[in-house]
């Protein structure tokens, strides 16, 4: 099997995918956080899936080079280690607005990134369609209702922007290490360092147990550890391997969409008129950046008529 032969909607079709499970995950986190500890909730997503995986590991996962040990452990330690503790402790100084606002800048650090690191070309249309996506997620996160509790905003938005940080350098590490390891090998090293960043929620779910309803928050937790921590990196790794890193985290960008969605379908909160156009920002913004430099802008009626008459004038 060789990348090269690959329908080219594929990896767009296995981003989507992560979006999409990463998107449902506010809502199934926002449930549990109800009656248990995130650092709890943390080691049992990773546990899940490092549970699933194991028997597999032999098969599904490659040797690691010797030269690669380094950057696969700065990989891990940025994702999942690193951004959801920053993250953790953003929210707990800053409103979910502002973090959400920082949020935004995470295609662009990536693009960046990618132009430094990597020599990737950014065309007019990703640029636009980056900008039109970053301000939709703002038009999103500001038409809400935001919390008022934020005891250090500053701080809280300095951690926030640290998380998007380690974010952006998950993706380009990933696009790198993705053309000696498969997805699952990335994933599996993700999953046990996780498992062992997140060793002390072990300690508080003995010491505070599984709540009132053990059942349905071991199905909960076991559908972000099997689903989302496994599922969803397993499809981005694949995805990003096969995309130019700037473009596929141009997707990112639609997550908070998604969660808004799942709010609303599952937890029964609203959209106004402002947060479903916002929404529809978003995916118009990583359309243009994913696909404008196809499109023939010469043949749209208005861009075309506006072309036509500055011609006759000159």
């Amino acid at each position: 099997m060789t990348r090269d032969n690959s329908h080219p909607i594929i990896p767009v079709l296995a981003i989507l995918g992560a979006i999409l499970l990463w998107g449902s995950s506010f809502a199934a986190m926002k449930h549990l956080l109800a009656s248990m500890n995130p650092w709890a909730i943390m080691w049992m997503r990773v546990g899940f899936a490092t549970l699933i995986l194991t028997p597999f590991m032999p098969r599904l996962t490659r040797p690691v080079k010797k030269g690669d040990r380094l950057a696969l452990a700065v990989m891990a330690l940025f994702m999942p280690c690193l951004y959801f503790l920053f993250e953790s402790y953003a929210l707990t100084y800053t409103t979910a607005t502002q973090a959400g606002l920082i949020s935004a800048s995470l295609p662009l650090m990536v693009s960046v990134g990618a132009g430094f690191f990597f020599k990737e070309k950014t065309t007019s249309s990703g640029w636009t369609g980056l900008l039109l996506s970053m301000l939709g997620v703002a038009a999103l996160t500001l038409s809400g209702s935001p919390s008022t509790n934020a005891s250090d905003p500053a701080l809280g938005n300095m951690l926030e922007l640290i998380a998007m940080a380690c974010a952006s350098g998950y993706m380009l590490l990933v696009k790198r290490l993705s053309a000696s390891y498969g997805p699952w090998t990335l994933t599996a090293i993700q999953n046990a360092a996780g498992c062992i960043f997140f060793i002390p929620g072990l300690y508080l779910l003995i010491r505070d147990g599984l709540g009132t309803a053990p059942f349905e928050v071991l199905m909960t937790a076991g559908y972000l550890g099997v689903f989302v921590t496994l599922g969803a990196f397993v499809l981005y790794n694949s995805g990003i391997s096969r995309l130019p890193a700037g473009k596929a985290s141009a997707f990112i960008n639609l997550v908070p969409a998604v969660a808004a969605f799942f709010g609303w379908f599952l937890l029964g909160e609203t959209l106004n008129f402002i947060q479903l156009l916002a929404s529809a920002v978003i995916f118009a913004g990583v359309g243009l950046a994913q696909y404008g430099e196809k499109l023939d802008w010469k043949s749209f009626p208005i861009i075309k008529s506006t072309l036509c008459a500055a011609n006759h004038k000159n």
